[in-house]
């Protein structure tokens, strides 16, 4: 059978507080989001791997607050940013660019003179970043830290379907525990998954399936 030509569509990711599933594992950093009044110093650092829910669980407090969502390597300035509630992320992003931790280094210092919440991002520990100006180090250390845990099997189920709903993929149940018995356990894994069975489901104009469930799950394994 031929199969359909597809194209690199946009996918409409929906970023929603009734889109994100709180589970054990990441019910302490929900739970610090909805707290922001009690933030020390009015900020918060929120770590995790990629794909973990950060820009999620941003984009909730975002709304909850007011606050406007810039990535760190776009701080530019921080005269205009540091107005009101601010979320940076990626902070791990600006290792080893001097001029863009001076940047943050001012943003910081504007938001805490003003008052205003700051939520900061970024993967692993905010010591792994390569911060190099060490007043801005100093500070974004000696701010709150909450971590995303490693996912359970509830979140890994609840992100699936997420990403599957966000593509317009339907998933039967018995797929879902059959993906999650092979499937590397993580939120890398679980999207790399999903990214290919669209694929594969747009070109041969059919839903997914176990066979092509177990096909793609093959060949992600395969993949170096």
């Amino acid at each position: 059978m031929a199969e359909q030509l597809i194209f690199d569509l946009p996918v409409v990711t929906a970023f929603g507080r009734d889109d994100f599933f709180t589970s054990p594992a990441n019910s302490l950093a929900v739970a610090a989001i909805e707290g922001w009044r009690d933030w020390p110093l009015g900020k918060l650092v929120l770590v995790g791997p990629e794909g973990a829910g950060k820009s999620h669980l941003a984009r909730i407090w975002a709304d909850i607050v007011g606050a406007k969502v810039v990535q760190a390597k776009d701080v530019r300035d921080a005269a205009a940013l540091g107005q009101g509630p601010l979320c940076v992320e990626n902070l791990d992003a600006v290792a080893g660019d001097r001029g863009q931790q001076d940047a943050l280094f001012h943003l910081h210092n504007l938001m805490a003179q003003a008052g205003y919440p700051l939520l900061m991002t970024g993967q692993g520990v905010p010591r792994s970043w390569g911060i190099t100006l060490p007043d801005l180090a100093s500070r974004i250390e000696g701010s709150q830290l909450v971590q995303l845990g490693a996912p359970d099997d509830m979140l890994l189920a609840a992100v699936l379907l997420k990403l599957c709903a966000d593509r317009q993929l339907l998933m039967e149940p018995e797929l879902v525990d059959m993906i999650l018995r092979r499937v590397e356990r993580s939120f890398a894994g679980i999207r790399a998954l999903v990214t290919e069975l669209d694929r594969v489901s747009l070109q041969r104009k059919r839903p997914v399936g176990p066979r092509m469930v177990s096909e793609t799950l093959r060949r992600l394994e395969e993949t170096p």
